[in-house]
């Protein structure tokens, strides 16, 4: 009986040995409140491409914390920024943003703020398509100068520059501009638009026209022994020269002007032709305008005594 009580003893120290051991290998439960929280990513820029942009450029950004509700700041202008990468974002600049430095950094949605960045919105570059006219007659005046500059991102600061030198403007709309063009020589001639000294548009050219022209032929007064043929066009010039049926009057090596042919220059639109015929008979006769460079009109036909 007490050798059956010793046992009985044994077994159950033992089964509390072994439940105590167990308990002791047993891990304990780490609840939610008791765990490390992991630390946040830094919020940071690594890289900015490019460094200055003009409005409603794409802006790339490299660097580490984005997450997926950042937003990039330009000063005070808010704007979304685009994950496109594990360590990349973009963002496009405001089409609205005047030009100049701003203060760019990044905000997450926890309210966690980066550091800032200079970054430069350039001035949007000027877009220059088309020159209307884009050929004038070097004798226009007036209204006959006006030129229209058709493109693109003008505003009230664009200039004007004709051959490298400033001309005045006038902004009609961000899309066009007009100006005068200068008197200038004969050929081709280069037409740009800048919003600042490093943003400009491509160059144009505008071709100024010195080739004289005939427009119409008409007999003018009559006198005894001469009548007057008026040569309406344009580009004649003070020393151009009228060939008749390839005979040179006027101007340079033309007949002297004390002999009886004459050519009276008017204007750059207006030549008079004295013309002393043989018989007041009409007869068919060519009729040309050369001027001094060499430049010379198309051959036309003329009717007259």
């Amino acid at each position: 009986m007490r050798l059956l009580s010793l046992q009985a003893v044994f077994v159950v120290l033992f089964i509390c040995l072994a439940n105590g051991a167990v308990a002791a290998e047993r891990p304990r439960r780490v609840t939610s409140e008791t765990a490390p929280k992991p630390s946040p990513v830094p919020l940071a820029i690594l890289s900015i491409i490019p460094a200055q942009a003009e409005p409603g450029a794409k802006v790339l950004l490299s660097g580490t914390g984005f997450g997926g509700n950042a937003t990039v700041f330009l000063g005070s202008v808010e704007t979304p920024l685009r994950i496109t990468g594990i360590k990349q974002a973009e963002f496009t600049i405001p089409s609205h943003l005047d030009a100049g430095l701003y203060a760019l950094y990044l905000q997450r949605s926890d309210g966690t703020t980066g550091r800032s960045y200079n970054f430069t919105v350039l001035p949007l570059r000027p877009v220059l398509n088309s020159l209307q006219p884009s050929q004038i007659s070097s004798c226009a005046a007036g209204t006959e100068r006006e030129v229209v500059a058709r493109g693109r991102n003008f505003g009230e600061s664009s200039m004007l520059f004709f051959d490298g030198a400033v001309i005045a403007g006038t902004l009609l709309s961000p899309e066009s501009l007009s100006f005068s063009a200068p008197n200038a020589p004969g050929g081709l001639h280069q037409v740009q638009i800048k919003n600042s000294p490093e943003n400009s548009s491509v160059a144009m050219t505008i071709a100024v026209e010195t080739r004289p022209e005939i427009g119409e032929v008409t007999i003018g007064d009559s006198h005894v022994n001469y009548y007057e043929l008026i040569i309406s066009g344009k580009n004649f010039n003070q020393n151009s020269s009228v060939y008749v049926d390839g005979l040179q009057i006027g101007g340079r090596g033309g007949q002297d002007m004390a002999e009886r042919e004459k050519l009276i220059y008017i204007g750059c639109t207006k030549l008079v032709y004295q013309r002393h015929p043989y018989s007041p008979v009409n007869k068919d006769f060519r009729l040309q305008i050369v001027n001094p460079g060499g430049e010379a009109s198309q051959v036309i036909t003329v009717t007259a005594p």
